[in-house]
């Protein structure tokens, strides 16, 4: 009994072995090296470029507001809600439509008096109302502007302008920045000495973003002035980028 349980161990591992040896050419067949190169991922080129045109804007956009202080907040609001009402009317006089004012922001705070070794003193309270207005005929802007301090705004946060719509001058980019991306992609091509197969992937970013408000000063304009504030629109810059992966011919 203890013979025969040896032999069957000894055959367990002869057919192991000879499994083994069944198996060896299957590996080897799979480690070919036609096979290797076949799995590994075609050469490629991964490039950028972008396309910009210049447009002349179309809109404006002007934050101001109106600033008071009283003794009590209810004072304080009730002056820049009367100040707030001129200045209303004084953008329907200018032409301007109700769509095109929006509120975006209104604050009452106190106000302390600070003196060294002693405790902050209250003062009263400060109310501001800010709004924004969209301005569509660009030789408004200036009278517009005039208009208001004149009505009682007494803080500009800023001007920007603006395109109504964007479209055209994004796709004229578009066709610029692939444009480019050929021209490069060629180019690479040529000096590598290689045969490009196409394109596999391509991606955009950038467009069009309104250009970021700047600083607008008001002078102090007595009434019977009849010059207004001058403005220049200039020009803004639409830019497309885009990224390509072009296969290289094997």
């Amino acid at each position: 009994m203890k013979r025969a349980f040896k032999t069957l161990m000894l055959g367990g591992a002869l057919t192991a072995a000879v499994a083994l040896g069944a198996a060896a050419p299957t590996m080897a067949q799979t480690l070919q090296p036609g096979a290797i190169q076949m799995m590994q991922p075609a050469p490629s080129l991964n490039l950028s470029a972008y396309g910009e045109v210049k447009a002349a804007p179309d809109m404006a956009t002007i934050s101001f507001g109106v600033q008071t202080e009283a003794a009590t907040a209810q004072e304080a609001m009730r002056d820049n809600a009367a100040r707030m009402t001129q200045v209303m009317a004084a953008l329907r006089r200018a032409g301007i439509a109700e769509r095109d004012v929006q509120t975006s922001g209104l604050n009452l705070s106190a106000q302390y008096d600070y003196v060294q070794n002693e405790p902050p003193k209250l003062r009263g309270y400060q109310a501001v109302n800010r709004v924004t207005v969209t301005i569509n005929d660009l030789s408004k802007v200036g009278t517009t502007a005039d208009a208001v301090v004149a009505a009682g705004v007494n803080q500009i946060d800023g001007i920007s302008f603006g395109l109504k719509d964007p479209s055209a001058a994004e796709d004229r980019a578009r066709q610029l920045a692939v444009r480019a991306l050929q021209a490069k992609a060629q180019l690479y091509a040529q000096a590598l000495n290689v045969q490009l197969a196409g394109i596999r992937n391509l991606s955009e970013g950038g467009g069009y973003s309104p250009a970021p408000p700047q600083l607008f000063a008001v002078r102090a304009m007595a009434m019977e002035s009849r010059d207004s504030t001058p403005v220049a629109a200039g020009e803004l810059t639409v830019r497309v980028d885009i990224t390509g992966v072009y296969d290289i011919a094997r």
